[in-house]
Order: C-alpha cells, then structure tokens, then sequence
C-alpha cells in the first residue's frame, strides 16, 4: 500500500502545525485539545522546519522541569525531520520509522508538506494489507 492512500483513508483534515515561536505550553495545549501526538513546525505551513512531538516535551519536562514550558517549539522540535513521499510504500515508512524510533512522519510531494502519517495509520494499513492477502491465498486454496 502507497502513502497516498493512507492519507486518502484519512480523509481531508488539515494537517496541524505550528510556528517555530510558539510557547511549548501552547503547543501541549494543542496536542491535548486535538488529541495527536505530534505537530509539523512550519512558518507556512508548507515548508517542514521541524516536528514536535509529546515524546519530546515529555523528556524536557523529566530532565529539566517545567522551565521547558516558557520555551518555543523551535527549542525542543526536531529539525529537518525524515519524511515521506505519497509514493512510497508502507513497508519503507515503517523500516524509516523503526531505524529512527519515532512514530510521526511529514508526508513532503515537491517540497510541499502534503500530510502526516503515525506508525498507528501505517501498522493499520499494513494489517488491512495482510488480511486481503490471506483472503486472496485462501480463495485460491479452496478454488474460489
């Protein structure tokens, strides 16, 4: 399964970004209210600069306290994060995701960001792949 269809599957949604000053206890208020654990920082929301996820403002807070808070998402983001094209495979997003241990990714056609997958969309993909498979290779078992 391409890239394409798991954002096709997901529907029309924006994808959820923030500039790179925005205060770290906004932009947890944000992954909160929208219940995600990851946003695209962008000055356009076009150009990907970076990617703030839960993970990364979880660790802040444990090494160094609520300080982090009062910081910006250029701060604590990821820059120039690893990301996708929609022609790529399920299978190379998830071998991306496993050597780079993370579970968000920005999807980039032309230098645009066009959306953002989880390893939860891929792992769902993937599953939906495998059963079609198994139906197809039992149909042709039973003469189907």
């Amino acid at each position: 399964m391409l890239v394409q269809q798991i954002l096709k599957s997901k529907g029309d949604a924006p994808v959820i970004t923030i500039r790179k000053d925005v205060p770290i206890a906004e932009a947890a208020n944000l992954l909160a209210e929208r219940r995600i654990g990851g946003l695209i920082v962008s000055k356009d929301g076009k150009a990907v600069q970076g990617i703030l996820s839960e993970r990364d403002i979880v660790r802040s807070l444990a090494l160094r306290g609520a300080v982090c808070l009062k910081e910006t998402a250029a701060d604590l983001m990821t820059r120039n994060p690893v990301s996708c094209t929609t022609d790529e495979t399920t299978d190379s997003v998830l071998q991306k995701m496993t050597a780079g241990r993370f579970r968000h990714m920005p999807v980039v056609d032309d230098g645009v960001l066009v959306g953002i997958v989880t390893i939860g969309d891929v792992v769902k993909a993937r599953l939906e792949e495998l059963a079609m498979e198994k139906d197809a290779l039992q149909g042709m078992i039973m003469g189907h």
